[in-house]
């Protein structure tokens, strides 16, 4: 009994003095998401995702096997989901590195030693104070789409050029981006005369 209260009142001592240095920080560093994370938010963010993580999930393993056509949708899915904040490469687009923590390098250790079940998990639930959101729509169909992208992300560390090049004709366009490079393949393709109005495609959807 004696040893259950020293347990909890450490605890609470641990979480005391965690939240006091939080504190502290935020009071001298302010609420700009220009600053670096300090040390303590950095293992908080990391403790968060641990725990973002449900017991029965950490240790399941892909259902999918790694297929062509499964590694194709996971592509798709993350130049089209993913890449806005994470770079089509992994390494972390100038938005998502302004976000508070920045998002990670997928490609780093720190990414690639978590489970696929982890993943998977992150993927589908988010984690809550950051900006990774919950794509998980509870559809079996929306799981396979989780479960490819954890294929995806395991390829990042070597993902060859050519399939960044891919990437970027699936990254989602403003209507201006798309009509300038409209514009662009007119020109280059020597086509002269009054130029229609350019049609803006619709947005493309995937199941999540």
């Amino acid at each position: 009994m004696k040893g259950l209260v020293r347990a909890a009142l450490l605890i609470v001592v641990v979480i005391g003095i965690g939240g006091s240095l939080l504190a502290y920080s935020v009071v001298r560093r302010g609420l700009s998401t220009r600053v670096a994370p300090s040390l303590v938010e950095e293992r908080i963010a990391r403790a968060m995702r641990r725990l973002a993580t449900p017991s029965d999930l950490r240790g399941k393993v892909n259902p999918l096997e790694a297929k062509s056509e499964v590694l194709s949708d996971g592509l798709a899915h993350f130049a089209d989901h993913c890449a806005v904040c994470h770079a089509n490469d992994g390494s972390g687009s100038p938005m998502g590195k302004s976000l508070y923590p920045p998002a990670p390098d997928m490609r780093a250790a720190r990414t690639q030693q978590l489970s696929d079940g982890e993943l998977f998990a992150i993927i589908e639930n988010g984690i809550r104070l950051t900006g990774m959101p919950a794509w998980g729509n509870g559809t079996p169909e929306g799981e396979a789409s989780s479960w490819a992208l954890v294929h995806f992300i395991r390829r990042l560390p070597r993902l060859p050029p050519e399939d960044v090049t891919r990437m970027e004709a699936l990254n989602p366009k403003s209507p201006d981006e798309f009509r300038e490079e409209e514009e662009e393949r007119r020109f280059l393709a020597g086509e002269t005369g009054a130029a229609s109005p350019v049609p803006v495609p619709e947005k493309r959807t995937h199941h999540h």
